[in-house]
């Protein structure tokens, strides 16, 4: 970094104090320590990658619904819809016992930003 760049980055005007107490606020969404136990990193992911899913999901069918109501598919292209919903939130719920998981723990808190679901 350039001396003039430099100058201008520490003679900058800001709230200072503000953006340190948003940090501030975003460290305590976030676990103090990783877990090295291997069983609940494997929970960990799968709660992870399972809201991932329940997230993309719910997506999808408020995009089929908007399709449903605009008349843009056909009879049959519901019912694939909707037997493919049918068979996600089987597979869904046998992942979740799998690991342990109900549905509560698929809506992860983000600290200052809310719940994701």
């Amino acid at each position: 970094m350039s001396n003039d760049a430099l100058d201008r980055v520490l003679a900058a005007e800001g709230d200072v104090e503000g953006v340190t107490r948003r940090l501030d606020e975003l460290t305590d969404a976030f676990p103090k320590r990783v877990s090295a136990d291997p069983e609940q990193v494997e929970r960990g992911l799968a709660q992870l990658v399972l809201t991932l899913v329940e997230l993309l999901r719910q997506l999808m069918e408020r995009q089929a619904l908007r399709r449903m109501e605009l008349g843009n598919l056909s009879d049959e292209q519901i019912e694939r819809l909707g037997l493919t919903f049918m068979r996600l939130a089987e597979r869904m719920e046998e992942l979740k016992a799998e690991f342990g998981l109900r549905d509560e723990d698929l809506n992860l808190d983000l600290g200052p930003l809310g719940r994701l679901l």
